[in-house]
């Protein structure tokens, strides 16, 4: 196993598609927008009902208390006029305290209502609130322009009533201070159940979103689903239309889905039609024209020098075009669904060592983890040679060959992001030019070749091959990319990544074999890659 230290720093293409992965676990998808806009409109009414409710209650409290104290104040007032003019000071403070609901009353004398002898003054029973407790202009009015006044304020942080009446006949003013306190004890108390039961409402509402969103995201869950069916090649895949056809924004959605996928489907029957009779039509006369090369091969001592040079030019494109047809076959099967894996018992390093013996043009070293070296797992043994042959083909023909392999095991990701299960992944390496960064992806689409694009030389590709091994990384559940070296250096790093299958029932290990005889001696006598067989399947549906 690579310890810590061994291992290679993230590649620019890691580090993209790591970006790509957290953005992906951070976005909020359509239930969840789903859910915040319920959860929200519920918040927004639980508080817009909670506020409206303190304000009402408070106003209503207020309100009738400001009634009844203003009303008892009067009637005190009206008491408290009689006993002027003949009462001592201490008499009126025994009178104040003895007034029903009086609260804190006050009395301010003027200099018409002498008691007894003394100068104007003020009469109180609680020390607390004396005249300077009251706001000036409540005094101005009550005191100075005679008039019966109600007001609420705030006195030392206490929230207080003060009635003011203007008593008759005399200069005197009486005034009755409340505290409030208990008012705003209770709309306090009422406040904060208001907003735990908003609070309430609001995570009611996030399940009930989340319970209605996955209910309404059904249909377009199984849309999603038959989408991902489409795009792994079945593309027989229907959403029955009569579950849906009582739903006037659904069932044109499903309607539109269903044509689209039959005229997707028609499209690539008939191009891999297309493709699959002009392969065959070309099978045969290639099949006598590569026998008529062979039979003048035999006979070339004969032949003038300038005649050779000819027939050795021929044969090579020959071996080209007989390449291409039959690349052209087996895409026309991956576009028609006829392809078939053929699962295997596979012992993995063997299997690649192997496979690198038959296809590389000179001795190239694989490295390979040592707990991977008697691993045996589930894979197409043909298809796993014939995208290492692609990817050692490529670099012999743009980078001068391969120079390394490497086989390694490949935890899930550092991030603890997305958690997927450990994967094989086995490396090429070369030392050529390199592969820009927007050719990566590019390089495995059919017919692309790259910067090379406008060479037409005699050993260059027809750009079908990384296309092929691409589809045969994608039948078994894998995938291929092209990335930077990790040690640094010039060139590419061509990788196949595979699913770690077990297989169900491994074979005797003397039939594990990596490349067969018959394989080997095939390939080192046609020259040719490690061809799947064509007739392994039915031709595409006519």
């Amino acid at each position: 196993m690579t310890s810590p230290q061994d291992v290679p720093a993230q590649t620019p293409e890691t580090e993209r598609r790591s970006v790509v992965r957290l953005q992906r676990a951070i976005q909020i998808g359509l239930r969840g927008r789903i859910v915040l806009a319920v959860a929200a409109v519920a918040m927004l009414l639980s508080v817009v009902l909670a506020v409206t409710t303190v304000t009402v209650a408070k106003n209503t409290l207020l309100t009738t208390r400001e009634q009844t104290l203003t009303a008892q104040a009067i009637a005190n007032a009206d008491t408290v006029s009689g006993a002027l003019g003949s009462a001592e000071t201490a008499d009126l403070q025994t009178l104040l305290s003895s007034l029903p609901e009086s609260g804190s009353p006050l009395l301010l004398t003027g200099a018409a209502v002498p008691l007894s002898g003394e100068d104007p003054s003020t009469v109180s029973v609680d020390a607390r609130y004396g005249i300077d407790a009251l706001p000036a202009e409540f005094l101005d009015s009550v005191v100075q322009e005679r008039n019966n006044a109600v007001m609420r304020f705030r006195f030392d942080g206490e929230s207080l009533l003060v009635v003011g009446v203007a008593l008759p006949d005399s200069n005197a003013s009486y005034f009755q201070i409340n505290q409030l306190g208990d008012i705003d004890t209770a709309i306090r108390s009422l406040g904060l159940r208001l907003a735990f039961a908003a609070l309430l409402t609001t995570l009611v509402a996030v399940g009930l979103g989340y319970w209605a969103s996955k209910y309404a995201l059904r249909p377009l869950n199984r849309i999603r689903d038959a989408a991902e069916s489409v795009a792994l090649g079945q593309l027989d895949t229907r959403i029955e239309y009569a579950d849906y056809a009582a739903d006037p924004d659904l069932a044109p959605l499903v309607a539109n889905f269903n044509d689209m996928v039959s005229a997707l489907q028609e499209r690539i029957n008939r191009d891999a039609r297309f493709a699959s009779d002009v392969s065959h039509e070309l099978r045969s006369p290639l099949t006598t024209l590569n026998a008529s090369i062979e039979v003048l091969q035999n006979t070339r001592e004969v032949l003038p020098e300038r005649s050779q040079q000819a027939l050795d030019l021929l044969s090579l494109d020959m071996g080209r075009f007989t390449q291409l047809v039959e690349d052209l076959l087996e895409i026309s099967r991956f576009d028609a669904g006829a392809v078939r894996l053929e699962l295997d018992a596979v012992a993995l390093v063997p299997t690649v060592e192997a496979a690198v013996r038959m296809v590389a043009h000179a001795a190239v070293p694989v490295e390979a983890d040592p707990e991977l070296t008697d691993l045996v797992i589930a894979c197409d043994k043909r298809r796993l040679v014939r995208i290492l042959a692609n990817f050692f083909d490529n670099a012999r023909k743009y980078a001068d060959g391969a120079t390394s392999v490497t086989v390694e095991l490949h935890e899930p990701d550092h991030l603890g992001i997305i958690l997927s299960a450990p994967t094989v992944r086995i490396s090429v390496e070369d030392s050529g030019p390199g592969v820009p960064e927007g050719e990566r992806d590019k390089i495995f689409d059919r017919f692309n070749r790259g910067d090379q694009g406008g060479s037409r030389g005699i050993d260059m590709g027809v750009g079908l091959g990384l296309a092929l091994a691409a589809e045969h990384a994608r039948l078994q559940g894998g995938s291929v990319w092209v990335e930077d070296r990790h040690d640094g250096g010039q060139g590419s790093r061509f990788v196949l990544e595979l699913p770690m299958m077990e297989p169900l029932e491994a074979d005797d290990p003397e039939d594990l074999a990596a490349v067969t005889p018959a394989e080997a001696e095939t390939f080192a006598l046609t020259g040719q890659m490690p061809a799947i067989r064509l007739d392994e399947s039915p031709d595409p549906p006519v």
